[in-house]
């Protein structure tokens, strides 16, 4: 079966679109070929060694732009996080809507369970449809009980699965949502979120610098989980919090999962890459691997995910 996939990054125009064949795939005729979009936030032009680049090498992506087609005068609706995918998902300029900016993780869904969405068309067309990684569009109706499903979310505007990370990984709560749900949560340890105040005796990054693994910067001085200051405040939810260096491979895990129970017939998947937003925390094994710290660490394993995504549709054949 033939496949579509768009690489694109939120902050810089940059898109490659990248199309593969099997052997065995059917005619264009008669066949729906799979749709991937992969998204990156912060990923700039210079960053990608298919445009240029000659301190960092993507051998992943460039993979894709060998293969297919480099844009290289692009046009963003919005060069930040929840404008553009508001943007890519409703096919509206974010600027219509006066909530399509930069949302809180206790936001609730910014996009109507009534509008007519990309994974509504692809759903309509006889498509499985996912949404794995960042989210950043808001989940429930506004301050919304963690300790239970929340709804609505992705599925509720045309996704049939979802696992996602609330807002953004620098910010909470810190855990994974599947389908609504917390992942891992133990009851007897509930979540709480809060954007205006802490919750008494949990520590922030102000008051314990000592319990940090890297300085904040940018607001980023409230919760702190797993060493890293967040923005917002959390208390709870333990069992069930991410660890940062690990997040490439749960997503990539999600991802791989995905496609074996759906080989099969036709999908479209959105793939939203937490790298090389901040915190910047990539697993040991590309820590320290290029010469542009944690920034230049963090896209070679956006590059990873990439290739890993790559090889699995390589060796199914779809």
């Amino acid at each position: 079966m033939k496949n579509y996939l768009l690489f694109s990054s939120v902050l810089a125009p940059l898109a490659i679109s990248s199309t593969a064949c099997s052997s065995t795939e059917k005619t264009e005729k008669t066949s729906k070929p799979n749709v991937i979009v992969i998204l990156a936030d912060d990923l700039g032009y210079g960053d990608v060694s298919a445009y240029g680049s000659k301190t960092i090498s993507t051998p992943n992506i460039d993979k894709l732009a060998n293969g297919g087609v480099c844009f290289t005068d692009g046009h963003a609706t919005s060069a930040t996080s929840t404008p553009s995918r508001y943007a890519m998902f409703t096919g509206s300029y974010p600027w219509k809507n006066k909530n399509a900016k930069i949302l809180p993780g206790d936001a609730p869904l910014l996009i109507d369970t009534a509008q007519f969405t990309m994974p509504k068309m692809f759903r309509n067309a006889g498509y499985t449809t996912a949404a794995i990684g960042k989210w950043h569009l808001g989940m429930g109706s506004g301050n919304p009980d963690w300790n239970k499903r929340v709804t609505p979310g992705a599925n509720e505007i045309g996704f049939d699965y979802s696992c996602l990370i609330a807002a953004t990984n620098d910010r909470v709560p810190t855990v994974y949502v599947e389908n609504g749900t917390v992942v891992g949560l133990d009851p007897e340890d509930p979540i709480q979120v809060s954007y205006e105040k802490n919750f008494e005796g949990e520590p922030t990054a102000i008051d314990h610098p000592e319990m940090l693994k890297m300085h904040w910067a940018h607001g980023h001085n409230n919760s702190i989980v797993n060493g890293i200051p967040r923005i917002g405040y959390m208390k709870g939810g333990e069992k069930a919090k991410w660890v940062d260096e690990d997040m490439a491979d749960y997503f990539v895990g999600k991802v791989m999962n995905f496609i074996d129970e759906n080989k099969e017939k036709p999908f479209f998947l959105y793939y939203g890459l937490h790298q090389p937003h901040v915190p910047r925390a990539p697993h040991q094994r590309f820590a320290g691997k290029t010469t542009m710290g944690p920034r230049g660490d963090a896209i070679i394993e956006a590059d990873w995910c990439v290739g890993q995504l790559i090889e699995k549709l390589e060796k199914e054949g779809v």
